[in-house]
Parts: structure tokens; C-alpha cells; sequence
């Protein structure tokens, strides 16, 4: 009998803590970036650009910072005049990253 409750005990445990796994994984942010669906430097929030590889959130907020000051990105080189963006990192986010007007000018990638 007593076999049998612990069981049934470690069933339940079991259950449980799948079903919050499964809660941890459903708020998990939005998907990364990703070559098919890069990140406008233009209009991205702090919170998209943190899906970028490396940005963490104050990076992120030297981006957009850079951003208001010089009035957007004219081409995605214009990053690595982000304190902290070196050649190196900008390497690796050329593929997901664009820049647009924020009325939804000409993209470049």
C-alpha cells in the first residue's frame, strides 16, 4: 500500500513540474532575429534588439540612444558607431540586422 502512494505521489510530482516547465517556455521572449526576419535599427525597441547576439540591454540602449541623436541609421555600418559595436560584433549581426526609414523607406541588409 505504501508502495503504491508513492507511486502515485511521484506521478503527480512529475506532472507537475512538467506543466511548469511548459509555463516557463511559453513566456519566453519572441523569437531571435534571424536572416529572414532581421531587426530594423530604425524602429526596434530595446527589447527586439536584445534578440541580437551580444546586445545585451545596455548596448541595446546605446543603439537607440546613438539613434535619437544622429537621426536614425543611414546603413547598417552605421552600428559599429556604437560604443561597444566593433568590427568583430558587427560581423555577426550584418545577416540580421537592416536599416529603414521608419515610414517604411528602402531597406538595407
Amino acid at each position: 500500500m505504501m508502495r503504491i502512494l508513492m507511486v502515485v505521489l511521484l506521478v503527480l510530482g512529475l506532472g507537475a513540474a512538467a506543466q511548469a516547465g511548459q509555463r516557463s517556455r511559453a513566456a519566453a521572449p519572441a523569437a531571435k532575429a534571424s536572416a529572414s526576419a532581421p531587426v530594423n535599427l530604425n524602429t526596434a525597441t530595446v527589447a527586439q534588439l536584445e534578440t541580437l547576439p551580444g546586445i545585451g540591454k545596455s548596448t541595446a540602449e546605446r543603439i537607440l540612444e546613438y539613434r535619437e541623436k544622429s537621426g536614425g541609421f543611414k546603413k547598417i555600418e552605421d552600428l559599429m558607431n556604437v560604443r561597444g559595436i566593433g568590427e568583430k560584433s558587427f560581423l555577426k549581426l550584418k545577416p540580421l540586422i537592416t536599416v529603414a526609414s521608419a515610414k517604411g523607406g528602402q531597406a538595407e541588409q
